[in-house]
């Protein structure tokens, strides 16, 4: 069985949740003239990463100059319930085109006024499968997104495949990873706002752990792409370097060796066959959830619960 996948590193047009969907629906067109099953963009690709607040003291109380930034954040995020990805759904279905992409999500299951970073999953028929929303955000980013949970934590069937995904340094958190790997993955998508500082070590590090496909997709983004119709454009464009995420999405295969390495300051879309019988053969002499796991020892439970101030029983909506 083989499946080909798309890795769209693209920057978005940052913070702007409109324009970015614009360049989205055209990956996604390409990636299906190219012949892929699957295609993925980077963390939090729509609108785009929080990279103002490790550059202009983000953690300063009660600013005005922060509070000016998140309210522009909140109001570009992205509603699943109002229907924000209404648009991506079609085209996956007309493409019949799989799609794992990077958002920040504002859910009215938690109020509808905090963001999450979340990895959504749409399956080929144009149906949202799957929102793992980012269960730690990673250092300065609490000051802008909440923490996740584990219902978004699966894995999905595809071309023979079963694929899975988590967000930037989650994928650096042992037990996560396991659960993935317990739930039948050998394709694990990581997916990142952009550094190949990130991304090569780490892929090949889970490939040769789960003897799994491993797809790292990351964004771009440049000072001169900041644009002037945000809040403290000039500011922003003052104290953020010149670049600021640079790509490096690669590919491993189940061997931990590259299919793809690290690509740079390159964006467009990058192309991989992927072999079932490849990940068989690794499996051989090692399957970490298999033949090599010792579950009488040590075992590993998951609350899949989506968490929230209502219970399940009292919530008009679940994503």
């Amino acid at each position: 069985m083989e499946m080909k996948v798309g890795l769209a590193q693209i920057s978005p047009v940052w913070l702007d949740k409109f324009l970015t969907m614009k360049k989205i629906i055209f990956n996604l067109e390409k990636a299906h003239g190219e012949g892929c099953d699957l295609v993925i963009f980077g963390e939090g690709l729509l609108p785009g990463y929080p990279f103002w607040i490790a550059h202009t003291n983000g953690a300063e109380f009660d600013s005005s100059f922060q509070k000016d930034m998140y309210f522009h954040y909140a109001l570009n995020a992205v509603c699943i319930e109002k229907g924000d990805l209404d648009q991506v759904c079609e085209k996956a279905r007309e493409l019949n085109l799989a799609i794992y992409l990077g958002i920040i999500e504002r859910p009215l299951d938690r109020g509808g006024h905090s963001l999450y970073c979340s990895l959504v999953h749409i399956n080929a028929r144009g149906e949202i499968v799957s929102v793992h929303r980012k269960l730690q955000p990673t250092y300065e980013e609490r000051l802008a997104w909440s923490p996740g949970d584990g219902h978004g934590l699966k894995v999905h069937d595809l071309a023979g495949f079963r694929v899975g995904g988590l967000n930037c340094w989650e994928n650096w958190m042992p037990l996560p990873r396991a659960a993935l790997y317990a739930m039948g993955e050998n394709v694990h998508v990581a997916v990142w706002p952009g550094s190949d500082y990130n991304t090569r070590d780490i892929t090949r590090f889970i490939a040769r752990e789960s003897r799994s496909y491993v797809i790292s997709v990351s964004g771009l983004l440049s000072n001169t792409d900041i644009p002037s119709i945000i809040p403290n454009s000039a500011l922003l464009k003052q104290n953020l370097p010149e670049v600021l995420a640079n790509g490096g999405s690669c590919v491993a295969g189940p061997d931990g060796e590259w299919i793809i390495e690290p690509q740079l300051n390159f964006e467009g879309l990058l192309t991989a066959e992927l072999d079932l019988g490849f990940v068989l053969r690794e499996r051989q002499n090692f399957d970490p959830s298999g033949h090599y796991s010792r579950p009488d020892v040590t075992r590993l439970s998951i609350n899949s619960e989506r968490q929230g101030i209502l219970g399940p029983k009292n919530r008009n909506f679940e994503v």
